[in-house]
């Protein structure tokens, strides 16, 4: 029986089965092993993540602060088989996060500077995986090479490049979903990024991270009566007989 960590929905269970005697033949069987891992449901259902409504995504470099009150991307949860996995995350493909300010280009606290964010998938894909701990399960955004680009406008002129060398890592906590709330990706406690910065006069030329915080909101596109969930799978035992069969 699974054990929902994040993100509600049915969750998949995982049967446990024994090996029995046959006719007159008698085994011994060691004790059963069990691996856990993670099981995603529901199993190819579409959702869409979007900023907790009231809240902004940030991203501080050095002393400079750009604030977006909308961020949202897409994904699909893996069909089964794909949506378990024995032993570690399960792990899909999303869209690149849009970022925007009421439409419109990201305000900074640089006076009559703003902020646009373009992102891509030019070097490799977006993925997030899901991973069940029973101390707390969380998600792990990959964001390729590049796949961030925020120029800076106005009285500084400035591009900053997240993952300026390779692909780069965020990982957040999964918050579970209630009755009237949806669940969560939580970066909002601030996770580090990688970062090159160009420009001229004012722009932070000598950072190489950065600080983002955000927290996501997780629906299920495909049924709204339902909530995307994290949990528990173990896989089936196997017992293996520590004496030889005797008639």
């Amino acid at each position: 029986m699974s054990r929902t960590r994040v993100l509600r929905a049915a969750p998949l269970g995982a049967a446990a089965a024994l090996v029995a005697g046959v006719g007159l033949v008698a085994l011994t069987a060691g004790p059963a092993q069990a691996a856990t891992g993670t099981t995603v449901t529901p199993a190819g259902d579409s959702y869409s993540a979007s900023l907790v409504s009231g809240t902004s995504a940030g991203f501080v470099v050095g002393s400079t602060t750009v604030t977006c009150n909308q961020s949202a991307n897409t994904g699909t949860v893996p069909a089964a088989p794909g949506n378990s996995s024995a032993d570690g995350p399960v792990i899909s493909s999303v869209t690149p996060p849009t970022f925007a300010n009421n439409g419109g280009a990201c305000p900074t606290n640089v006076p009559f500077t703003t902020a646009t964010t373009a992102t891509n998938a030019t070097n490799g894909s977006w993925t997030i995986g899901l991973q069940y701990d029973p101390a707390g399960s969380t998600g792990t955004m990959t964001i390729p090479q590049a796949g961030v680009v925020t120029t800076i406008s106005g009285l500084a002129s400035c591009t900053i490049t997240v993952a300026p060398d390779g692909p780069a890592a965020i990982t957040g906590p999964w918050v579970d979903g209630t009755a009237t709330t949806a669940p969560q990706l939580d970066f909002s406690a601030g996770v580090s990024l990688p970062i090159s910065v160009t420009g001229g006069f004012g722009c932070p030329t000598g950072a190489t991270a950065a600080t983002f915080t955000a927290r996501y909101e997780i629906t299920d596109t495909t049924d709204g009566t339902q909530q995307i969930t994290v949990a528990e799978t173990t896989s089936a035992p196997t017992d293996t007989p520590t004496d030889t069969p005797t008639a």
